[in-house]
């Protein structure tokens, strides 16, 4: 696995050797980060369930400014700690080593940021209720106000159209994955 694009272009991941992880393919990151292209610059990114941090490099490598990793698999944050060094990335990453929903639960600790501009969630795809993780994400007080959360899912799996003040506004399709985007809905005005 490699750094699809941007100055880290070509730059070689480790794997997990028989693990039952699932890295975002090279052409579904290509095309998630395409679609992202405007929004990476200096962004604070967040990478739930990041398994080997393709996602979160990745976007490190395109512009974005910091990378909290939330991962609570030991095998996954070895390999993980290990491709931020590979990459150079020490003082841009923070690698939290905890189950997702905890730390959905938890507030900021020292070093990471409130809020976020880009979440990315990569559930396992045995998870049944991503209706319920959208709302633990969206009550945690961790989507900055323009953020834009992006769900990784199997494409049979269902999820909502909205959960509160977060809306859906795009699917992407490929092949067995099926990429989500969701927003804070614009506040209605009164006249």
């Amino acid at each position: 696995m490699r750094i699809v694009a941007g100055i880290q272009k070509g730059r070689r991941l480790k794997e997990p050797d028989g693990q039952d992880l699932r890295p975002t393919s090279a052409r579904v990151r290509e095309a998630l980060l395409s679609i992202l292209a405007p929004r990476l610059e200096g962004a604070g990114v967040l990478d739930l369930y990041a398994g080997t941090g393709a996602l979160g490099l990745e976007s490190l490598s395109r512009g974005a400014g910091q990378v909290v990793f939330v991962d609570n698999d030991v095998a996954s944050t070895r390999i993980l700690l290990e491709n931020v060094t590979r990459c150079g990335y020490d003082n841009q990453c923070l690698v939290v080593s905890q189950d997702v929903e905890t730390f959905l639960a938890s507030p900021p600790s020292f070093g990471q940021p409130p809020a976020f501009d880009l979440i990315f969630m990569d559930p396992p795809y045995h998870t049944t209720d991503l209706a319920l993780l959208l709302e633990r994400l969206r009550l945690s007080g961790k989507i900055a106000a323009h953020g834009t959360i992006v769900l990784e899912h199997f494409f049979k799996q269902t999820v909502p159209d909205r959960t509160g003040d977060l809306v859906r506004t795009r699917q992407s399709r490929y092949g067995d994955t099926m990429l989500t985007f969701y927003q804070r809905a614009a506040e209605e005005t009164c006249d």
